[in-house]
């Protein structure tokens, strides 16, 4: 089944010279795919991620996601559409510092309106699948880099999405880190099915992705399977 599809997706930022950050893209990814996009910096990965995650709408063409055009919500609507359906996954983390692991995991489960029994024990559920089960209490000043990105990788799995979108989720993590976090996301995709798409430029995430999209000044100039 397709989970996510562009069709011939542009995007332009607009200025005294207009940038064609994403130019013509059509892709496809299947439910349970653990892909990477790739390219040099400035070659659209970002952008095309944050269009298929519904952060930014295309210049022209169209995103779906699930059978459903994203492309033309109303922001409201996207911010209800990423809530049940998208998880995120960021280089920065971007976990709330005055709230625990356990609170960050539950986070996006109050505002989904789930009961606080429901979001307890899916919070420690996950944070132990993710090796975290002693750590729940702690602030993500308190953890490691690993830990953090560990913490938002529980987050992002807390509200059942179809999908995770991971922005270069390694760029700040030691070669230890990058392997254990790699190794968790590999298990969770072929435990739970769980569909994982990166934009990356590291290439100890292409080694470990199953297939390759490879962007080049906002165009896929190829798309291979490893292995």
């Amino acid at each position: 089944m397709i989970v996510i599809e562009t069709k011939n997706v542009t995007k332009v930022y607009e200025g005294v010279v207009p940038v064609t950050a994403v130019d013509g893209v059509s892709i496809q990814i299947e439910e349970g795919e653990f892909t990477a996009i790739v390219g040099p910096s400035g070659s659209g990965k970002t952008t095309l991620l944050n269009l298929i995650g519904g952060l930014d709408h295309p210049t022209t063409g169209e995103v779906w996601i699930g059978g459903k055009n994203i492309s033309h919500l109303s922001k409201n609507e996207l911010i209800d559409f990423r809530l049940h359906h998208i998880g995120f996954v960021f280089q920065a983390y971007n976990l709330i510092p005055v709230l625990s692991a356990k609170e960050n995991v539950e986070f996006i489960m109050l505002l989904q309106k789930r009961s606080k029994s429901e979001r307890i024990s899916r919070a420690k559920e996950l944070l132990k699948m993710v090796g975290l089960e002693t750590r729940m209490n702690n602030r993500p000043g308190e953890l490691s880099g690993g830990q953090q990105q560990r913490v938002a990788v529980a987050r992002a799995l807390a509200s059942k999405p179809q999908f995770v979108l991971a922005d270069e989720p390694t760029a700040n993590l030691d070669s230890n880190s990058t392997a254990q976090l790699l190794d968790m996301m590999h298990d969770l995709n072929k435990k739970e099915k769980m569909t994982f798409l990166f934009s990356t430029h590291d290439q100890r995430v292409i080694d470990r992705a199953e297939r390759v999209i490879m962007l080049e000044d906002g165009k896929v100039v190829g798309s291979e399977l490893n292995g």
